[in-house]
């Protein structure tokens, strides 16, 4: 959950770290920039310039991980694509290219081709000895014989470094990746594969080309001489600045730590000499470090140097991204003086041939009058050449102003013709052509609308015929067979729409206990960050204890209402279900009545049949009559029986319906009932809500006034520790004037006593001053504290930051969480509304706790930009205006002692925090 803490200005070198603090440079990249574009912009005309015998040296520098290798390309990577390729393997491309190039223009020019000789050196600082690369010995030998030389011309250069020559393109890259996979790496908590050494890629390259003479003498023209060229390319790799506490590194990997530091500290001191205008005649520390002295060349020196200063944008680095940025500022104040590094013999033949023109030039002069030499032997210039040359420079002004004339009137006579032109043909213009092409658009545009009407038709056609559709389905479903009248049709009508206002008044029930839980939580929410307090909220519970009581008692009788509204809703489901059975009931005994009846004059009309065909048979014995008709009658006596049952049970039928009406009239009063409670129950919803808005408009100006306490008790905190640091400060002062007044008084009674025992000294020495002594101490003094306490501030503000940045990933990780369980709820069927609408303030909250976070780190970083003096390397101890040695002894001794309680105040406070 990292920040970006710089920004680019477009179109401009130009890089703000903070919004409070800008850094201007040669040329400014930024993240979406690629490798061809760096390597065009800085390191191309480097390459050519070395082609021309000029040195160059192209530097990474910056914080461990910021990508100074992979900048520079002299990692081992397997696999590389040609977007990722660093500036030494383009560098090398581009060289050979340059040399191929060279080698055909020659050729083409039918001169002697230039003979280039490539060699290569590859090597790195471990702990501060020089390993060969390129040596495929192992172990300490790789390092044994190897030393820092300076040539007669003032050129560094190693001994006893392997030094092969290279003739391709592919044996540079292959001596690289052998060199780079027998580079010291190692891992940290910051950088997986971080490099823990300072690796130089050197390119020592030689040619001998073909130069023409410039010379005006006739004889020599068209003559050439051969010149021999030699250039050195640097590529530094530098290891990344590390602070151990953000690494982590203990052991092996803590000592190599300290060493890269140390290194870079002296490069840093060597920057800072050669960057001050203010320091041209001290010493440079050059042999402060080996890294140093390999690069005198190109610090200061004969050399084109680029320094790449690499940083992370992200406000985690903010303090190493703010140090590397002053240290390339630093940097870019540095001049160097770079010259052709040719062969003595050519460049004196060189320089001897422009001496000659030079002379044959003045001689000429001599001749032609422009200069005289006067009786006193002084050369002058005549004034006729003078003049002549004055006349001369106005003439060619004049005839460029002839020029631009006659160019004006060209365009003012084209122009012209241009206009008689269209008057004369404004009659053609105004017809035929001109005409038609409008007519033609005309047309168009009407069969584009006529297209666009019928389409439209279509459309409504279509809306109207879907319409129609729909109106008749809608009848359909309207007019499908209910034709059965019951007798209880107006009770199952009075149970639908009591069911339906049921309904509805649950539904609109459960929207405002939504949108009340809504303005609680919101409340709560607002609230939250005022958990965390001691003892401020004290006066916000007892204010708001009469608005709980009062929201409590009102969810008591909501509560209450709710209960009794479930209770009519069971007895109307209850009657709903005793009206269906009623119902069901009915349809069976109607059936079972018709059926019956069916049955019964069927018999009744077989009984008929039968005693009219027995009838017209006489001859039918009678004991076979009486049998079927006794079976009839039994038969008929059976099927009344039923019929009395199914009476009876018809009876009960209608006693049930007698008492559905009763029921009904029921209904109807539960239904009164609860209109009556769907009004008792919206006053009580007004009044909550009314008492919610209250208690949230406390909430809010509660938590207000918590955040202006906080904001008020770390302003004072701030305060407190500045003045103890200030306190402190004075301490120390007055402790040390006290001791300054004691040891000059004991240094006035030594001189008193010389002076009376005859030691005068003489007259033109130089005497020590106590006075001038104390001043200089008091301004060494005065800078030192300055900078003590700028640096405990800086270091309590960075504490700080990362204080909150820490708490800021650990909240983002919340977040993370949070918002990825809200997402699942959301994609979930069975989802609560309401657990999603806690977590999504919950997100909110969190959202507003990491913009004020946000802020906190803002504030600190702006506190540790206006603390920092851009001008950093001031001269605070002025040691070079010593004139005695007893003031030099003095000033060391002033310094001893404040180092002494300097050291003797730091362990007095580590003691005490470890007590603690």
């Amino acid at each position: 959950m990292c920040r970006i803490c710089t920004s680019v200005t477009p179109g401009e070198p130009q890089i703000t770290l903070s919004s409070d603090r800008s850094f201007t440079y040669d040329y400014v990249f930024d993240m979406c920039c690629d490798q061809e574009e760096v390597y065009t912009t800085c390191v191309g005309k480097l390459v050519e310039g070395a082609l021309e015998g000029y040195n160059a040296t192209v530097l990474a520098y910056g914080q461990t991980g910021s990508g100074k290798t992979y900048t520079m390309g002299t990692g081992f990577e397997v696999e590389t694509q040609e977007h990722q390729v660093g500036i030494l393997p383009r560098a090398i491309r581009h060289l050979y290219t340059g040399i191929k190039d060279r080698i055909q223009n020659a050729r083409q020019n039918g001169e002697p081709p230039p003979e280039f000789k490539v060699d290569a050196q590859f090597m790195e600082l471990y702990n501060d000895e020089i390993i060969d690369l390129l040596d495929p010995t192992q172990g300490y030998l790789r390092t044994k014989g190897i030393k820092i030389h300076e040539d007669h011309n003032g050129s560094i250069y190693v001994k006893g470094m392997t030094q092969q020559t290279v003739t391709s393109v592919a044996e540079a890259l292959n001596l690289l990746r052998q060199g780079a996979l027998s580079r010291t790496t190692g891992a940290t908590q910051m950088n997986s594969q971080s490099s823990r050494s300072h690796a130089i890629f050197t390119l020592l390259i030689k040619q001998q080309r073909l130069v023409k003479i410039e010379d005006d003498d006739p004889e020599n023209s068209g003559k050439s001489e051969f010149a021999t060229l030699s250039a050195k390319f640097h590529f530094v790799d530098l290891a990344g600045s590390e602070r151990l506490k953000r690494t982590q590194a203990t052991g092996e990997r803590a000592r190599e730590g300290i060493s890269i530091n140390a290194g870079l500290l002296a490069l840093g001191n060597v920057i800072s000499a050669l960057g001050d205008k203010t320091k041209k005649a001290l010493h440079v520390p050059y042999r402060d470090s080996k890294l140093t002295r390999l690069l005198q060349d190109s610090l200061g020196g004969n050399s084109q140097t680029v320094m790449i200063a690499c940083i992370s944008p992200s406000d985690s680095d903010f303090m190493e991204t703010l140090n590397t940025l002053n240290y390339a500022n630093r940097a870019r104040n540095i001049k160097n003086k770079v010259v052709v590094n040719q062969d003595k013999s050519s460049r004196t033949i060189a320089l001897l041939r422009q001496h000659i023109q030079e002379l044959q030039i003045e001689l000429l002069e001599y001749k032609q009058g422009k200069r005289l030499v006067s009786a006193d032997g002084v050369e002058v210039v005549n004034d006729m050449c003078h003049e002549n040359t004055l006349l001369q420079a106005e003439a060619n002004n004049l005839r460029t102003r002839l020029k631009a004339m006659q160019e004006t009137i060209d365009a003012l006579t084209k122009k012209n013709t241009q206009l008689l032109a269209e008057k004369a043909t404004n009659a053609w213009m105004n017809c035929g052509e001109g005409n038609s092409d409008v007519t033609e658009i005309i047309t168009g545009y009407l069969k584009e609308i006529q297209e666009l009407q019928a389409k439209l038709l279509e459309s409504e056609a279509l809306c109207q015929q879907l319409r129609k559709t729909t109106s008749r389905q809608q009848q359909s479903v309207v007019l499908s067979p209910t034709n059965h009248n019951f007798s209880f049709s107006d009770t199952s009508n009075l149970i639908a729409e009591a069911k339906m206002d049921l309904s509805k008044d649950l539904e609109i029930l459960s929207r405002r206990e939504k949108r009340e839980k809504n303005g609680n939580d919101e409340s709560l929410g607002d609230g939250a960050d005022s958990e965390n307090s001691d003892n401020e909220g004290n006066n916000s519970s007892i204010e708001s204890s009469d608005t709980e009581e009062a929201e409590s008692q009102y969810g008591l009788e909501l509560a209450e209402l709710t209960t009794e509204i479930s209770i009519k809703q069971k007895l109307i489901e209850e009657l709903e279900r005793s009206q269906q059975k009623l119902h069901s009931m009915k349809q069976h005994y109607e059936e079972k009545l018709m059926q019956l009846q069916e049955r019964i004059r069927a018999t009744q009309e077989e009984r008929d049949k039968v005693l009219a065909s027995f009838a017209g048979q006489t001859n039918q014995p009678s004991d076979k009559m009486k049998k079927v008709r006794e079976e009839y009658e039994r038969k008929v006596y059976e099927m009344q029986k039923e019929v009395k049952r199914l009476e009876s049970a018809q009876k009960q039928h209608a006693k049930l319906l007698r008492e559905q009406s009763q029921q009904s009239n029921q209904l109807r009063s539960l239904k009164a009932e609860v209109e009556d409670m769907k009004r008792t129950k919206v006053n009580l919803m007004k009044k909550m809500k009314e008492e919610a808005q209250k208690h949230k408009q406390i909430e809010i100006q509660k938590t207000k006034e918590i955040a202006m306490l906080r904001k008020e008790s770390r302003r004072r905190e701030n305060q407190i520790r500045t003045l103890q640091a200030e306190n402190r400060v004075k301490e120390a002062v007055l402790r040390r004037r006290n001791e300054e007044v004691t040891a000059l008084r004991t240094r006035a009674k030594g001189v008193m006593s010389q002076k009376a025992a005859g030691r005068v000294p003489s007259a033109n020495s130089v005497t020590f001053s106590p006075k001038v002594a104390k001043s200089k101490w008091s301004l060494i003094e005065k800078n030192i504290n300055k900078v003590k306490v700028n640096k405990k501030a800086i270091a309590v503000f960075e504490k700080d930051m990362e204080r909150l940045i820490n708490e800021r990933e650990s909240l983002g990780k919340e977040l993370e969480q949070m918002i990825r369980k809200r997402d699942l709820l959301r994609l979930s069927r069975n989802a609560n509304p309401n657990e999603i609408q806690d977590l999504e303030e919950q997100i909110e909250a969190g959202q507003a706790n990491m913009d004020y976070i946000q802020e906190s780190i803002s504030e600190c970083q702006h506190n540790i930009i206006e603390i920092e003096d851009p001008k950093t390397e001031v001269e605070l101890l002025q040691l070079q205006s010593v004139n005695t040695l007893d003031e030099g002894k003095y000033l060391i001794e002033k310094l001893y002692s404040l180092l002494l309680a300097e050291t003797f105040s730091r362990t007095s406070d580590l003691n005490l925090a470890l007590r603690i």
